[in-house]
């Protein structure tokens, strides 16, 4: 709770191992909803959002799964694996797999729908994957969400501390899955997973459908202002990124840059200028790039286009 208060996170879940208990000898664990109790307390004082959560951990498949929303964790501790998903479904749960490519359970590091999947999808009761579980990316579990209709979610999966993992202190940031939420609320949290409005920020990268991922990159980058220079027509245009993204832009206009052969740095929270040949002055221009590092599914990438209109 202190970590995600100093970085600003506005909700977190602890989904804690229902079945796995490694230090069960020395710790017994009647009650399963203990974390959330002890989080929610923690966290009221500073108006920061916890949402009752568990891990239904079971050998591939299903593999491992969070259900959130939940209304008591210890009504989840059920032997059959497809029982399990059924409570959470009867307690509102939203449920996603968990890292999918985790090699433990898959060696090859390829996440792969099994029938056990399929059938907990055709019944509703998966509703989201991860793409990004701790330091790891999938392309096939993007894949997955993208031909199952699932939710694209990311965690930070941590086991001790977010800096030691994550080095925020040195700029770094743990994985995060950004929700496109109506109101800052809980209830509104979880209808915007079920509608699956979501994008994954992880390692400087942002994944996500194009409906929602391309709004985002336009609400954080716009154009300052623009100038030519002097009778020339060379139009310095200047860039602004108010996010904690660098961008990494690459031209796809009909102009060439004066400045460079095409891939933009945009850092965060900076203005970044580049010069566009134009041919001769005009009132306004557009100017299309490719974000390299926003995915909206395996090898492509997100488009926007920035309207330049001269001061």
């Amino acid at each position: 709770v202190q970590e995600a208060l100093k970085d600003g996170v506005d909700a977190i879940s602890l989904t804690e191992h229902l079945e796995y208990q490694p230090h069960g000898n020395d710790l017994p664990h009647p009650d399963r909803n203990r974390s959330f109790t002890i989080a929610q307390d923690n966290a009221r004082a500073h108006d920061m959002l916890v949402i009752r959560g568990s891990e239904i951990t079971r050998d591939m498949p299903p593999g491992h799964h969070n259900a959130i929303f939940i209304e008591d964790a210890n009504r989840l501790m059920i032997k059959d694996s497809v029982e399990v998903f059924r409570e959470a479904n009867r307690q509102g749960a939203f449920v996603f797999w968990n890292h999918p490519n985790y090699i433990a359970q898959k060696s090859d590091g390829v996440a792969e729908v099994m029938d056990l999947h399929r059938l907990l999808i055709q019944e509703g009761l998966l509703h989201g994957i991860e793409v990004v579980n701790e330091f790891t990316y999938s392309d096939e579990a993007l894949q997955i969400a993208l031909d199952y209709n699932l939710t694209i979610m990311g965690t930070s999966d941590v086991h001790g501390l977010i800096d030691w993992d994550y080095h925020v202190h040195e700029g770094g940031h743990r994985p995060v899955t950004l929700v496109f939420a109506g109101l800052r609320e809980v209830d509104s949290i979880k209808v915007a997973l079920q509608e699956r409005r979501t994008v994954v920020w992880h390692n400087n990268h942002l994944i996500g459908r194009e409906e929602w991922l391309v709004p985002l990159i336009n609400a954080c980058l716009s154009v300052e202002k623009v100038q030519y220079m002097g009778a020339a027509s060379v139009a310095q245009v200047f860039l602004r990124n108010d996010s904690d993204v660098e961008f990494l832009l690459l031209n796809e206009s009909d102009y060439t840059l004066h400045d460079g052969p095409g891939m933009i740095q945009v850092l965060p929270h900076r203005t970044t200028k580049i010069e566009v040949k134009t041919r001769e002055q005009l009132p306004a221009f557009d100017l299309p790039f490719r974000v390299l590092n926003a995915v909206t599914a395996p090898h492509e990438n997100a488009m926007i286009l920035l309207r330049v209109e001269m001061d």
